[in-house]
């Protein structure tokens, strides 16, 4: 955490809650048998009232041992102007447990102008939505975009897939590239130390974009419709993306994305509400289909390794709690439709999937080897989440 550019930074000022008679404690546990870090912990207002003044602004963590105050985010989740959790990432070791107490700070919040977890609409550039932390970025694209391809106007796109933005630099990076895009000589596509966008995304699913199979076809949606940002800071950035009802073959689909990346994760999260359907089918583009393909089913992932460019990059999808319940390999000459699908099971109307990338020449992976560990090692985690109490 201490490497981070830091959004929130409270040290001093502190003050006991409770009166200093008693310390409100969390405690962390892990089970596994591997040090947790760059998980991010919520603690939800409700869980807290019984220990706060019913407001959780100003409140943060400090670890009970080292004494550290920890770098917490506050979320205002509902838009009304009080915080609704507040986040933070511990650091616990194999099979043990951490405490932290929760704590008062009468010192002022400070804000670091662009995040380290961070996303917005993008209009100067037609309607884009842009979304990055230290180590992966993203971008998928609105309705200007699709009405542009609809009306023959260069410049527009249509795809509800999701464009993988392959930087090499633990700064935020989407700001400078589109500047440099829109304003400058310079490109995006040209890599100049910091990374580049050489990712094809077109009509394709990309990197965890969604569709419906209806016998063997596979349907999609267009562009996005409407967008909310929830929130960016030093531990996560979350949005919502909402899209017009779209049909398969006669049924009609309801779509709404709840798109969320924590600080140290390559993976997003998915959390999709959807309607009309009891199948959902997560993709990641095939490009020349030349790549490999790694599955298991009774952990929840998927991989997809190519070489790309000058270098490799894997991508990948993990799926919690057993809700994988099939992929396929699906291969046609029809272009930008080969994608290698997961097979998500709705339940009460929704599918939570994780979704993300790695590039060998960011050198945060090595090899293909790394690539699955990681996407083990990530699937491992998330259905053995640390448990929280608190006293």
């Amino acid at each position: 955490m201490k490497k981070r550019n830091l959004f929130t930074i409270l040290t001093v000022g502190i003050l006991f809650v409770t009166g200093c008679t008693k310390q409100t404690v969390v405690i962390v546990k892990n089970t596994l048998d591997v040090k947790r870090q760059y998980e991010t912990v919520a603690l939800g207002k409700d869980q807290l009232i019984p220990f706060s003044d019913h407001l959780i602004d100003g409140y943060t963590l400090k670890d009970k041992e080292s004494g550290e105050i920890m770098t917490v985010q506050y979320v205002d989740i509902d838009g009304d102007g009080t915080s609704d959790e507040i986040l933070f990432q511990p650091e616990i070791p194999a099979n043990t447990s951490k405490s932290y107490v929760l704590i008062k700070s009468d010192i002022p919040v400070t804000t670091d102008s662009i995040p380290g977890c961070y996303s917005r609409f993008v209009p100067e550039r037609t309607d884009d939505y842009a979304w990055e932390n230290n180590r992966v970025a993203f971008r998928t694209y609105g309705p200007t975009a699709q009405k542009m391809i609809e009306e023959n106007i260069p410049g527009g796109t249509l795809s509800s897939g999701i464009d993988a933005w392959l930087k090499r630099v633990d700064y935020p990076i989407i700001n400078k590239w589109y500047h440099k895009e829109l304003k400058t000589d310079g490109s995006y596509h040209q890599d100049t130390g910091e990374g580049l966008d050489n990712f094809h995304v077109g009509a394709s699913r990309g990197v965890g974009g969604i569709a419906v199979k209806k016998d063997s076809s596979y349907y999609i949606s267009k562009n996005f419709t409407e967008w909310e940002t929830i929130t960016s800071g030093p531990i996560r950035t979350s949005f919502v993306l909402k899209y017009k009802n779209w049909d398969v073959n006669g049924n009609l689909i309801t779509e709404e994305k709840h798109i969320s990346l924590d600080y140290g994760s390559n993976l997003s999260r998915f959390n999709i509400k959807v309607k009309g359907t009891d199948t959902l089918s997560v993709g990641l583009t095939l490009h020349e289909k030349d790549g490999s393909v790694s599955a298991d089913l009774e952990e929840g992932w998927l991989s997809y390794w190519e070489d790309h460019g000058d270098s490799e990059l894997g991508t990948g999808i993990v799926v919690p709690n057993r809700q994988l319940v099939g992929y396929e390999e699906f291969l046609t000459e029809e272009k930008d439709s080969s994608n290698l699908y997961g097979h998500l099971k709705v339940i009460n109307g929704e599918v939570t999937y994780f979704a993300g990338f790695g590039w060998k020449k960011s050198d945060q992976f090595k090899n293909e080897e790394a690539w699955l560990d990681y996407l083990e090692d990530f699937a491992k985690k998330i259905n053995h989440p640390l448990t929280i109490e608190i006293r």
